[in-house]
């Protein structure tokens, strides 16, 4: 699939997908926003594909939202997602239930930060600069940061930014826990599609499966989410995958998961 504003590439098991709005730094109209939610409904359709990596086009990552576009959809109450897509900040409907990778450079503003936490492995390039600056704009984030940045960054360490809107840079996103990675431009794409990789080389049923732990303990809470640890593994030690798994350790090879 490609349009105007967003690419997506298939490199194996992987979805590259691109936000291609570079002449106006990425900001996201509703248009950009649905076909970015298109992408993710492929990624979750399609077997063949086990991670994603959300990645951009040109020098910015995002400019943030084109704002006067913006004003009826919030009225609205719920972001513009299509019929057969996912909400790529995932606060509206299913979420994707496949991991993805994103990929930060230059400015990253606003709806960046949010599209990055809704993220489950986040790489940084050295330039980047990052805000949630709708606190300048007279707004606030209602893409997820107040929810996701305490709980990833610590307490202290969202509000200091959330409630100043002053920028900061990638060894600040480090050093709080909003990346994991922080690496030259020139490498950026690169190490988070290797990443990426990695991850869709494991079982997509184990894969999945983490997922799906870790953010019931974040909707339901740890007791919940611990009653079914055991009950959940049931299916995954019945599959082909388990097995594999087991043979590729006894002949001390890499396994060939099939994701059933």
């Amino acid at each position: 699939m490609s349009d105007a504003t967003i690419t997506t590439e298939r490199d194996g098991h992987v979805l590259l997908v691109g936000l291609n709005r570079p002449h106006k730094r990425n900001a996201f109209d509703v248009a950009m926003y649905e076909s970015l939610g298109d992408a993710y409904g492929l990624l979750e359709r399609d077997d063949s594909l086990r991670c994603a990596v959300l990645f951009a086009h040109g020098e910015h990552f995002t400019g943030g939202l084109d704002l006067p576009q913006w004003g009826p959809v919030f009225a609205g109450g719920a972001f513009p997602v299509r019929d057969g897509g996912r909400d790529p900040v995932g606060l509206y409907g299913p979420r994707v239930t496949k991991p993805i990778v994103c990929a930060v450079q230059g400015t990253c503003l606003t709806i960046g930060i949010e599209l990055l936490l809704a993220t489950d492995v986040r790489v940084c390039a050295s330039n980047a600069r990052l805000g949630q600056i709708e606190v300048k704009r007279g707004i606030y984030p209602v893409g997820g940061a107040t929810l996701r940045m305490p709980r990833e960054c610590g307490y202290g360490n969202a509000m200091r930014w959330l409630l100043t809107g002053d920028l900061f840079d990638a060894q600040e996103a480090l050093r709080i826990g909003l990346v994991q990675e922080v690496v030259g431009p020139e490498r950026l794409l690169a190490r988070a599609t290797e990443i990426a990789h990695t991850i869709a080389r494991q079982s997509p049923l184990g894969v999945r499966a983490t997922l799906a732990s870790t953010r019931a303990m974040e909707i339901d809470g740890e007791d919940a989410a611990a009653k079914r640890l055991l009950p959940d593994i049931a299916p995954l030690l019945a599959s082909d995958d388990a097995r594999e798994g087991v043979q590729s350790f006894l002949e001390r090879r890499e396994a060939r998961f099939t994701g059933r």
